[in-house]
């Protein structure tokens, strides 16, 4: 009876409560995510100005690309062009000394013949950079590093006789004193080679730790280890920092925005496509403003960083795991069209 009465009780499913609770974050995700992504996608293919809401169709891909008969429409494209140049140069320049200085801390650290005292200190220490601001790294370095005469190192010099460094000019690689670009991947590393070298650790503990007693066994190196153990067993993590910091690298605005000491200009070394699309964005008046040519350099960044991440990830797949995955994909497939055709009575 007991059984029967238990039987009969109705199961009461509470999944409904999970929707009730995560729909915020799907709410907010859209309404500021979603929603100005599409926003941007329509006004890509929209004449310029405040008030226009002409339909221009591909014609501000076109002029961004490739520039057209006008001198405006030229010089749309080549500042388009030299700030995805700027930009690939500025993360390029701060993510192999990044990844690099990330990973041999890491093995340092983790490294259970070192006996460092006060890991947790220096780990904390290293990080620290990375929860400042933007802002306030930018005004810190202007302090320091700047044409101003009134800054550190150009104080230091000025009070020692010497002449003041032009430290914002051109580009490092050139012969004039430019150092802007250097200054600004220092900046780029220094903030976030802390996050990173906490994200190759939690990689390099979560290896087993049986394989190197193993090969200190067999009496490998550090070198060795390092090569043949930690960093193939690495490569997911690497792989994810790479996506991860591309991304953002492609979407570099704010050091390199608020790196000048001029009220109104910014470096042209340092013009970002971020910098670029805030630039025609927010010209000023209704004459000038380029919407259109901001949606259009949005969505080609978009695209852009879709292109990267998927090369990137392809690259750096397990080809066996994808093999075996498409097998696996194919007998589920096969299975399933046998037992279509027993339910239909046909025979194999």
């Amino acid at each position: 009876m007991a059984s029967t009465a238990q039987s009969s009780i109705k199961s009461v499913s509470y999944a409904k409560y999970g929707y009730i609770f995560i729909a915020p974050f799907f709410l907010v995700y859209c309404f500021f995510q979603v929603w100005p992504l599409i926003n941007t996608f329509i006004l890509s293919f929209q004449g310029n100005g405040i008030e226009t809401g002409e339909w221009v169709g591909l014609s501000n891909y076109s002029t961004i690309l490739f520039g057209g008969d006008s001198r405006g429409a030229e010089a749309v494209s080549s500042d388009f062009w030299h700030s995805l140049l700027n930009t690939v140069i500025l993360w390029v320049g701060n993510f192999i000394p990044q990844i690099t200085l990330s990973l041999l801390l890491a093995v340092w650290f983790t490294d259970s013949k070192l006996h460092i005292p006060g890991k947790g200190f220096f780990k904390v220490v290293m990080y620290l950079p990375n929860i400042i601001t933007a802002v306030s790294v930018s005004s810190l370095f202007l302090c320091l590093i700047s044409n101003q005469s009134t800054s550190a190192i150009n104080g230091i010099l000025l009070n020692s006789g010497r002449d003041a460094i032009q430290f914002e000019g051109t580009s490092i690689f050139s012969g004039d004193a430019g150092w802007s670009r250097g200054i600004v991947m220092f900046i780029q590393t220094w903030m976030w080679f802390g996050n990173t070298m906490l994200m190759m650790m939690s990689g390099i503990m979560g290896i087993n730790p049986s394989l190197f007693e193993a090969a200190s066994i067999d009496g490998a190196s550090s070198g060795q280890t390092l090569r043949r153990i930690t960093l193939p067993l690495l490569r997911p993590m690497v792989v994810y920092t790479l996506i991860t910091s591309m991304i953002g690298g492609l979407q570099m605005f704010d050091i390199p925005y608020l790196y000048h000491s001029s009220a109104s200009t910014i470096n042209e070394h340092l013009m970002t496509v971020a910098c670029f699309i805030y630039d025609k964005f927010h010209t000023g008046n209704e004459n000038t403003v380029s919407y259109g040519y901001a949606g259009a350099a949005s969505i080609m960044l978009f695209i852009i960083t879709i292109i990267l991440g998927t090369i990137v990830f392809r690259m750096n797949r397990d080809e066996d795991e994808h093999r075996k995955k498409k097998e696996r994909k194919a007998l589920i497939k096969e299975n399933k069209a046998k037992i279509r055709l027993e339910k239909q009575g046909g025979v194999f």
